[in-house]
């Protein structure tokens, strides 16, 4: 399994967010996690990027018990093994997108512009590298986000809500090519989201809710 989450909870404080979460990924698949609004989808995403703790339970990612790492641990780990695509973009407004595309091999020391140029390809950027993130409409950004998050070839791309801000046209050409180039790479793929024709993309739909995860019926 590529990721594996068991019995995990999240509280604030007196707040419980969720408990008793178990699920299972395996490489190649394709999970959309749906829920209402405040349940904690979002969080539980990071938990599975050990980009925030838990209070009980388990992740494990590629053989790795995130709980059993130090910070500096979880962050290698996350460079190599994840690749996270947010709702808001997060791009850096001072690179251009072939920079912004090309962060994750810079970090890991492997800079390579023909991957990165191939990889824009991928996505429907060809050509538009040398511009900058103001230059480019939402559906862009958000493919310069994805080519971001793939660049690096990671085992487990983890997607919140990356159709939230764009129109229904432009929403369906972002998951075509999400799901086309997670495909393409063998990548284990768990997407969070509200929106019904994204989730039904999926091989399996899990439903989280404050008691736990399960297939939603």
């Amino acid at each position: 399994m590529s990721l594996v989450v068991t019995n995990l909870g999240k509280r604030y404080g007196d707040t419980t967010v969720f408990s008793k979460v178990s699920l299972e990924v395996a490489r190649g698949e394709f999970v959309a996690i749906v829920g209402e609004s405040g349940v904690g989808k979002s969080t539980l995403l990071n938990c599975m990027a050990g980009l925030d703790s838990w209070d009980e339970g388990s992740v494990t990612l590629e053989g790795q018990d995130l709980g059993a790492l130090s910070d500096d641990q979880r962050a290698l780990l996350r460079r190599r093994q994840i690749g996270f695509v947010f709702q808001a973009f997060h791009v850096l407004p001072h690179l251009d997108v072939a920079q912004n595309v090309a962060l994750p091999l810079m970090l890991l020391g492997e800079p390579d512009h023909a991957r990165v140029e191939a990889m824009l390809r991928a996505v429907g950027l060809d050509g538009l590298g040398p511009r900058l993130p103001q230059q480019l409409s939402g559906g862009q950004l958000q493919r310069v986000a994805i080519a971001r998050a793939l660049v690096h070839r990671p085992a487990t791309v983890l997607a919140d809500e990356p159709t939230g801000n764009l129109d229904p046209r432009t929403a369906a050409k972002v998951i075509d090519v999400l799901i086309s180039q997670t495909r393409e790479q063998g990548a284990s793929l768990v997407l969070v989201t509200h929106s019904e024709a994204a989730a039904t993309r999926a091989d399996r739909v899990l439903l989280l809710t404050s008691e736990g995860v399960a297939p939603r019926l």
